[in-house]
């Protein structure tokens, strides 16, 4: 195999840093998590740790997903937002029976506004992204890398529909409205999600997984074509749950109070948030270079929005995700930078 290309050689100030960027060949790596399945090294991802009896409850109380009856092998995702529903944090969660494990973007402050919530609860929430790390399998062969390394098969995850505006009183049971199905693996865990499995393992067993490599950049065509959103990317610092795509998976639109549920109640039921996640089809034309994070979308020379990630698809060419007003019709003409730009919602 090529030697790895690290991304911090490639682009030092990418919050990517840390992580490989390819093995040499990034398109045929693209083919690879989308015909068999590859292995991703994610361990520059953040890692919190929160064992204590109340954790659930405590967690519960903060966030925007339904805990208090998470079990143990099972996992989902969350939202903690500020008091005006803007989301400023989101994380994937697994529950061991002991310990509540959460693993968010590089960088995360999480931990800071945790420890800061404590109060009375019994919680220990420490940082332990030194001692583990975050990897992750790709692809429709992904059962069966699971069942190579000794992983019984996963049920694919379960989730709740989201229910319409306006909808009746009990609609959403008492549960995550996402639940992925998790399993030991060693001395951590495995968690079946949306096309593939993260793994937690002991952060000197990472490179001891015996599946092919496979880059970032790979990985982020793949979640760029499938439209989901990554915090930090597809959000800026006034983007509600709505408007990226985060409902679904993150929120829990029954359960009790917590900051911002008043902004993600009152948008659900009018229908319509304020801006759209939409996949942008670039020219490629005018330039090859691909538009950074932030990038404004213009239309008529006025700005409706931003890009998040770009990538270089192996079949659909430029591509980016991007956050624009509701009212931008798909069949508006689109600018962004140099490239004209055509709108897939």
């Amino acid at each position: 195999m090529t030697s790895a290309i690290d991304i911090a050689a490639l682009d030092p100030a990418s919050r990517d840093a840390g992580a490989v960027a390819h093995y040499g060949d990034p398109v045929r790596e693209q083919r690879l998590l989308e015909e068999k399945v590859g292995l991703v090294d994610r361990s520059h991802r953040t890692v919190i740790a929160v064992p204590g009896a109340d954790r659930l409850t405590w967690l519960h109380s903060l966030t925007t997903q339904h805990l208090e009856k998470l079990q143990p092998g099972q996992g989902t995702e969350l939202l903690i937002l500020s008091p005006h529903g803007h989301i400023e944090h989101h994380a994937m969660v697994t529950e061991d029976g002991t310990t509540t494990w959460l693993d968010l973007e590089p960088g995360s402050q999480l931990l800071g506004h945790l420890e800061r919530m404590r109060f009375f609860s019994q919680v220990e929430p420490a940082d332990v992204t030194a001692d583990w790390a975050l990897l992750s399998l790709v692809g429709p062969g992904t059962d069966e890398a699971l069942a190579a390394l000794g992983v019984d098969r996963l049920d694919p995850p379960d989730a709740l529909d989201v229910p319409g505006a306006k909808f009746a009183q009990g609609t959403q049971p008492p549960r995550p409205s996402t639940i992925y199905r998790v399993a030991a693996f060693g001395a951590g865990w495995v968690r079946r999600v949306e096309n593939g499995a993260d793994l937690l393992v002991p952060r000197a067993d990472k490179d001891t997984i015996d599946v092919e490599k496979v880059g970032l950049w790979a990985y982020e065509a793949h979640r760029v074509a499938a439209k989901r959103p990554r915090h930090g990317f597809e959000t800026d610092h006034r983007t509600l749950p709505a408007e990226a795509g985060f409902t679904a998976p993150a929120v829990h639109l029954e359960k009790g109070c917590y900051r911002g549920q008043e902004t993600v109640a009152r948008v659900h039921h009018l229908g319509r948030p304020p801006r759209k996640l939409v996949l942008l089809h670039l020219d490629g034309i005018t330039t090859d270079e691909l538009p950074v994070p932030g990038t404004p979308v213009t239309a008529n020379d006025r700005t409706v929005g931003f890009v998040g990630t770009a990538v270089r698809h192996h079949e659909l060419g430029q591509v980016a995700l991007a956050l624009v007003k509701n009212n931008v019709k798909d069949d508006t003409q689109l600018r962004v930078g140099e490239s004209t730009a055509q709108m897939d919602s």
